[in-house]
């Protein structure tokens, strides 16, 4: 499916995304790095609109948030991917948030980013607590959500 069934999903879901290739041996190991690019899933942490400015405009797209790197529990580097609703990738949610469990965006408003995605609101306070987040929000997962994408037909995506 096209990058459109990504942009309807939950955010907080994990979302698969394909170029379609057969993945390549292991011992291929340039040729597996380069197809672990075009095939790789991540968590749903963003949706941007279109945007625009005098002749530029810029396609709506998503960010996923695929894998975080460190050591010692020290997060150093974390890898995030953004796509364009345009590209050529196929996508597939393969889950959704669990309902009530708890999002952490980083601020309110369009440009907000989820941070967190706790089992409940409690967690999500607790996990708050520890982490530098002044003007976080946070969002429960509610059945109507996941009900809305039944009547629209994402559930079965």
């Amino acid at each position: 499916m096209s990058a459109h069934i990504a942009f309807t999903a939950p955010i907080g879901s994990i979302i698969a995304w394909s170029d379609g290739a057969p993945r390549p041996p292991e011992r291929h190991r340039r040729e597996l790095s380069a197809w672990q690019t075009n095939n790789s899933s991540g968590r749903l942490i963003r949706k941007q609109g279109e945007l625009g400015s005098g002749s530029i405009i810029l396609p709506a797209g998503i960010t996923l948030h695929e894998a975080d790197q460190g050591a010692a529990g020290v997060i150093t580097i974390r890898v995030h991917r953004t796509f364009s609703l345009e590209t050529r990738l196929t996508f597939t949610i393969v889950e959704r948030p669990a309902i009530g469990s708890c999002r952490v965006f980083d601020r309110a408003g369009d440009y907000a980013e989820l941070v967190h995605l706790a089992a409940n609101r409690q967690a999500a306070e607790e996990w708050l607590s520890r982490h530098g987040y002044p003007h976080a929000v946070l969002e429960v997962v509610t059945a109507d959500e996941v009900a809305a994408d039944v009547v629209e037909g994402r559930a079965a995506a």
